[in-house]
């Protein structure tokens, strides 16, 4: 499995994953993971959360592509996840969803849980924890909304899940409801999964205290970003 290593020191690497690719192991697929390919690129991972999660400080969804950080130390993996915990690091995501978002910007504040048990598909419910996605729209289509969404908490699906709640599931996320939504110019549309990318990261180094950012320039943008987004603007 190639990496795409945007940054790398002794204490962290800032990657831009792949789609249909899992973060770590799991009883269903043990080998073909970031964390395989992480060991056989380094020595060095933390493993704080044990051997499966080794340098994992936050997931991205299989089929979610973008940057990602990893942590090399136990000392930087406390610390990195610690300003995400007290939210001081930015991540922000470009998705498609379908539907029109008519408020320019916009907060989606409702608690998640899962679904059912032993299930990865979330739920809104008052029984859950604590949820906030912050929305801005970047471009208006006919049936569709290009948007920024900024995390401020980063529970399981939490982006897929509150944009399906409001109504505008992201386009292809057949999870959360997309197939509804497949008709016109998206009923044949062929993508890897939901069209979502982690695109903008900014962290403060655990060593050296300095304000890291990272942001993917749009001719690196996933093609399914890309395709749909020329599908829209013709």
């Amino acid at each position: 499995i190639p990496l795409d290593i945007y940054f790398e020191d002794n204490d962290l690497i800032v990657l831009n994953k792949q789609k249909n690719l899992i973060c770590h192991p799991t009883s269903k697929n043990e080998d073909d993971t970031l964390v395989n390919a992480l060991l056989y690129h380094t020595k060095h991972l933390s493993d704080i959360q044990g051997k499966i999660r080794q340098g994992i400080v936050h997931r991205l969804d299989k089929d979610t592509s973008g940057l990602m950080l990893v942590a090399k130390t136990n000392e930087a993996h406390i610390k990195l996840q610690e300003d995400i915990k007290n939210k001081k690091t930015i991540r922000k995501y470009l998705a498609i969803c379908y539907g029109i978002i008519n408020e320019d910007e916009g907060k989606i504040e409702k608690p998640l849980v899962h679904y059912l048990d032993k299930t990865v598909k979330m739920n809104v419910s008052n029984e859950g924890l604590y949820a906030l996605t912050k929305f801005k729209v970047l471009e208006r289509f006919e049936g569709a909304t290009f948007l920024e969404l900024k995390l401020e908490t980063g529970r399981t699906h939490q982006i897929r899940c509150h944009l399906s709640y409001i109504g505008h599931p992201l386009i292809n996320d057949d999870l959360y409801g997309a197939k509804a939504f497949k008709t016109g110019i998206f009923k044949n549309l062929k993508t890897t999964g939901q069209v979502l990318m982690s695109y903008y990261l900014s962290f403060t180094h655990p060593k050296t205290n300095e304000i890291m950012e990272f942001e993917i320039k749009k001719e690196n943008y996933h093609p399914d970003l890309l395709k749909v987004l020329k599908l829209l603007r013709s």
